[in-house]
């Protein structure tokens, strides 16, 4: 019987869960406290147990400070484990900033301000042999969109012309995880066809809504929060082939036109 563990039930993770419940899978969850059809992170038993018995492991719990929490408790018995397939949900901010330039699974990685991701990254590829890391850029879908942030009043427009970034869908990643049950372990970039600045994805979601887009302001004026400011200070576009090549994926929404309006 397929059965995957999910260490770190998020917004992607959660929504893999149902899609492969949908399809018979059966699935424990990993959270920090224990709730139904999960366990928690710090019942060492259970979870070593699950790992134990588990034919698919999956991690998307981030790093906390310089370490990876589920590497450091837990990554000698996932690297003991039977399993027959292990992933690990990356982000491709392990490129840091490329000038907007292109980056893909052979450019270098912890040149950028997420030391601790780029470190987590490579820790979960040497683990084992099978491991594959998905490299996401900004993940949007149904209720964490620029939709929500254009009816909620957050959204902004940020006057840095050159400024470009890639985006992925959530189901697009969940697509990706599951094409590459059947394909070679690895590095991959799960991102959608059209990089392109953050403006434009939040004046098409406006469009979309019949709302006003809002005024142009510097950095400075639009008052952002210290993370959602560094989100600026990186500019780069991710290359998609090799997931696209070695697993045979392809994103069903290709730019954040078709899905921003499979959200709406």
């Amino acid at each position: 019987m397929a059965y995957m563990l999910i260490l770190g039930m998020g917004y992607t993770a959660a929504r893999l869960a149902v899609r492969l419940r949908g399809e018979g899978w059966t699935i424990t969850g990993v959270r920090r406290r224990a709730a139904a059809d999960n366990i928690a992170f710090d019942d060492d038993s259970a979870v070593r147990a699950a790992i134990a018995g588990a034919t698919h492991i999956l991690s998307s719990v981030p790093p906390e400070g310089d370490a990876d929490p589920v590497l450091a408790r837990y990554g000698d018995a996932i690297a003991a484990a039977p399993a027959l397939w292990t992933g690990y949900l990356s982000s491709t901010g392990v490129y840091g900033d490329a000038a907007g330039a292109w980056v893909d699974e052979a450019s270098p990685v912890g040149r950028g301000r997420r030391t601790a991701r780029a470190a987590a990254d490579m820790a979960w590829g040497e683990l084992r042999a099978d491991m594959r890391r998905f490299r996401l850029p900004g993940i949007y879908g149904p209720g964490r969109s620029a939709l929500d942030r254009v009816r909620e009043g957050k959204a902004h427009r940020i006057a840095l012309p050159d400024q470009v970034f890639s985006r992925i869908h959530v189901d697009d990643i969940v697509a990706g995880v599951i094409a590459s049950f059947g394909g070679p372990a690895g590095a991959y970039n799960l991102a959608d066809d059209l990089p392109c600045a953050q403006n434009d994805v939040i004046e098409a979601a406006c469009d979309l809504l019949g709302l006003p887009w809002p005024s142009l302001q510097t950095l400075d004026e639009a008052g952002l929060s210290p993370m959602a400011r560094a989100f600026y200070a990186e500019n780069r576009r991710v290359a998609n082939g090799r997931a696209k090549r070695l697993l045979g994926w392809m994103p069903l929404y290709p730019t954040y036109v078709q899905g921003l309006r499979a959200c709406l």
